[in-house]
């Protein structure tokens, strides 16, 4: 059970500044799937509901209030604000599947219900976050790069 719900934003604090991440579905069998958003901010923005309706820079499964106390950072529910439209489906997750030489061989799709597959990826599947649950020191390399 994670110490944040879906909606919920996440006020994260860096030494140089204020990052936001946002929750936006949780799952029986894997941590949370959060929303890492563009920007280091000097102060909280007015409209945290205009910042969740732009792209992410990220999506990922992480287990974020676990991986932000292991990480020592600062962090504070500050809002929950509703998911954008286009967000509200569970995301689905691409995974490669590798040869013995490593090789991709073809990708599995993931939707949090089920698999699909295909051999080559679209611009689109392309896009898709990787099924992956992003570990605390990827997660803080994650917040500390530049937008």
């Amino acid at each position: 059970m994670s110490r944040y719900q879906p909606g919920d934003v996440v006020e994260i604090r860096l030494e140089l500044g204020l990052v936001y991440a946002q929750l936006t579905h949780e799952h029986d069998s894997y941590p949370p799937v959060v929303r890492l958003f563009r920007g280091l901010h000097t102060r909280r923005p007015a409209d945290l509901a205009a910042l969740v309706e732009k792209a992410p820079r990220l999506t990922a499964m992480t287990p974020l209030a676990q991986a932000l106390d292991r990480l020592g950072l600062a962090h504070e529910k500050v809002a929950n604000v509703a998911l954008p439209e286009g967000e509200r489906a569970f995301p689905t997750f691409r995974m490669p599947i590798r040869d013995k030489q490593g090789e991709i061989v073809y990708w599995w799709f993931w939707d949090g219900k089920g698999l699909s597959y295909s051999v080559e990826l679209d611009a689109i599947q392309d896009s898709l976050p990787l099924r992956e649950v992003m570990s605390s020191a990827r997660l803080l390399h994650e917040l500390q790069a530049p937008a």
